[in-house]
């Protein structure tokens, strides 16, 4: 074995902490040591800390790729029978993962310098981007649960960081509370788990859990309890339903964090649920939920999408309902497809996400029922938007063709209706991304479009290199995967891809689209239209439901820790007080008559107490 790639492995886990130190060699400019005009030195150092991960990353890969899979474990805390590593697990899948957050995230980092060249806190902004990129780089390599859960924990922070980075402004300030507080829920509920399954298996690592889960069964009560709270931090953190709403307000922050949002953290989420699933076999309940959770994710993501006017959150309903699909094959056991439609779907949201960030930046509006005529202003933003999406609805051959077709044919096998939710899934997404291609890109120019040019070099050489990258997917996914194995599929099941493309594609052109009434005037379609646009009425319903039940219980409680609790002490307190202003006007200020009292009461107590020995 070569010397340097082995000392490459032995120091994979200096990998998560490149962009901490990132973090840290960005505080000073941040923190104002250093004059403000000079914050650009934070962002060079970053980037340059993610090139670092990256090549190192790829060091790794090729060696693992070559001799297998490796795991680095550190000791660190030993309590009674409770012993907790540090742990790494160097596995093919892992490396891939990391490639993809290291590699995106120095695309996202180039691409910020453009967007948010005028920024003030642009040294800040890097040092945030640099701890979610360590976190994000710890949850795929991380081979302990309680390990995962507190890398989590961290991305939860940096989200509510990143969405909040604008605090001057009240929506802003709110978007980033809410996100924060709905990931929480899932947080606490994973917490919750990991905590009983400490307590049932007595260990934390993932190959120690899959052991004791082959070996030992919990009650199906328990089990279920265990599965539900497992699977309800992923889905906070995938923006899966019920737990969706944070990802569409998390929009309200820079464009260059949602980048990194709408493709690689929520495949870390889906990448830690992967990992606990062999543990829940004997829960069937907890992956029915799941089932459950993806079928409508899938479909309600992908119809709330299409009534959104804001650029920004028909991607975030769109990330939805992929990401739905992937807890359809993690729910169903089959892993294959869950890696190929996570990767296939990162690198095309990534790609769609820089081109709308472009559109944004060139026009300073995010409605697109104001914009029009940008295809020919911005031929390398319209070309990259082209190409995400078409990468992402699967079209032949695109990396998210091959997922799609592979899905199809393994579905077929075991479950007919999740066939169908696939492909009406894919239908919807081509249908929604054809109708902000016309109203964004076609058309005549309006006011906010006219004086709109193309973006600047920094903005425009991380998506001509993610357009590269996207084209070049099949190439990469067959390279990790044998050709048979990864273009086995029928003929039929590439025609149904095809075709519930070509119906999305079909449908968006032919569906009249009026910018001056977006809003239909027939009061039916209206109503639907609403309907989708406010997500169902998710947030209302949540708002009508546990936020008056929690408001309702708080009240209750401030008024009995008001009336009965400081009531109480409150009146103890005045009774001691008026017992205290009676007794002072009897003592007469003599001790030998209190010693001698109080020697009296002692023998009367230890008489009485003798006597009652006896």
């Amino acid at each position: 074995m070569n010397q340097e790639i082995s000392l490459s492995i032995q120091t994979a886990w200096l990998i998560p902490l490149y962009g901490f130190v990132g973090t840290l060699v960005a505080l000073p400019w941040a923190a104002g040591l250093f004059r403000r005009q000079a914050h650009r030195p934070a962002a060079y150092l970053n980037i340059l800390l993610t090139l670092l991960a990256f090549i190192h990353g790829s060091l790794i890969l090729k060696e693992v790729f070559e001799s297998g899979s490796v795991d680095l474990v550190f000791p660190w805390l030993t309590v009674a029978e409770l012993k907790l590593d540090i742990s790494f697990s160097l596995s093919l899948t892992n490396l891939v993962a990391l490639e993809l957050i290291t590699g995106l995230s120095l695309f996202s980092q180039i691409y910020s310098l453009g967007y948010m060249d005028k920024e003030w806190a642009l040294a800040r902004f890097f040092a945030l981007l640099g701890f979610f990129e360590g976190a994000m780089s710890g949850v795929v390599l991380s081979n302990s649960l309680f390990q995962s859960y507190f890398l989590l924990e961290m991305l939860t922070l940096s989200t509510y960081l990143l969405v909040g980075f604008w605090y001057a402004q009240p929506l802003v300030i709110t978007a980033a509370r809410d996100a924060f507080l709905t990931k929480r829920v899932g947080d606490v509920l994973l917490l919750m788990g990991v905590v009983a399954l400490c307590t049932f298996s007595g260990g934390m690592g993932f190959n120690d859990l899959y052991t004791w889960a082959a070996q030992d069964s919990l009650s199906p009560l328990a089990a279920t309890l265990l599965g539900l709270g497992l699977i309800a931090g992923p889905t906070g953190k995938c923006a899966q339903f019920p737990m969706h709403l944070w990802l569409d307000e998390a929009m309200e922050g820079p464009n260059p964090a949602s980048i990194l949002r709408n493709s690689v953290v929520v495949t870390c989420g889906a990448i830690v649920l992967l990992k606990v699933m062999p543990i829940l076999q004997h829960a069937p309940i907890a992956l029915t939920v799941l089932l459950v959770i993806g079928s409508i994710s899938s479909i309600g993501g992908s119809l709330v999408a299409l009534a959104q006017v804001d650029i920004k959150r028909t991607l975030s309903y769109s990330t939805t309902a992929h990401l739905g699909l992937v807890f359809i094959t993690i729910a169903l056991q089959i892993p294959v497809l869950t890696l190929l439609l996570l990767f296939s779907h990162a690198v095309s949201k990534a790609l769609l996400s820089m081109s709308i960030g472009g559109v944004i930046a060139a026009t300073n509006c995010q409605d697109i029922t104001e914009l029009g005529g940008l295809g020919s202003r911005m031929p390398a933003t319209t070309t990259s938007f082209l190409i995400g999406a078409a990468g992402l609805v699967g079209f032949l051959p695109l990396g998210g063709f091959l997922a799609m077709a592979q899905s199809i044919d393994l579905l077929s096998a075991r479950s007919i209706p999740f066939v169908a939710i696939f492909l009406m899934t894919n239908s919807l997404t081509a249908l929604g991304l054809v109708r902000v291609f016309r109203h964004v890109f076609l058309g005549d120019a309006l006011i906010k479009s006219r004086r709109a040019a193309e973006v600047n070099w920094q903005m425009a050489l991380p998506m001509v290199g993610l357009c590269v990258v996207v084209l070049l997917t099949p190439v990469f996914l067959v390279r990790l995967e044998s050709l048979d194995g990864l273009l086995a599929f029928p003929l039929w099941a590439a025609v149904l891809v095809v075709g519930s493309g070509l119906i999305g594609l079909l449908l968006g052109i032919l569906i009249p689209l009026s910018k001056a009434w977006s809003r239909s005037l027939n009061p039916v379609l209206r109503w639907f239209q609403d309907l989708l646009a406010y997500d169902f009425y998710t947030e209302r319903f949540y708002r009508l439901t546990i936020v008056n039940v929690v408001a309702g219980f708080s009240r209750l409680a401030y008024w009995f820790d008001r009336n009965v609790v400081d009531g109480l002490l409150h009146g103890v307190a005045r009774l001691s007080m008026q017992s205290a202003e009676g007794l002072k006007l009897s003592v007469g200020g003599q001790s030998q008559s209190y010693v001698l009292t109080v020697l009296v009461a002692i023998v009367f107590f230890l008489t009485a107490v003798s006597w009652l020995l006896t």
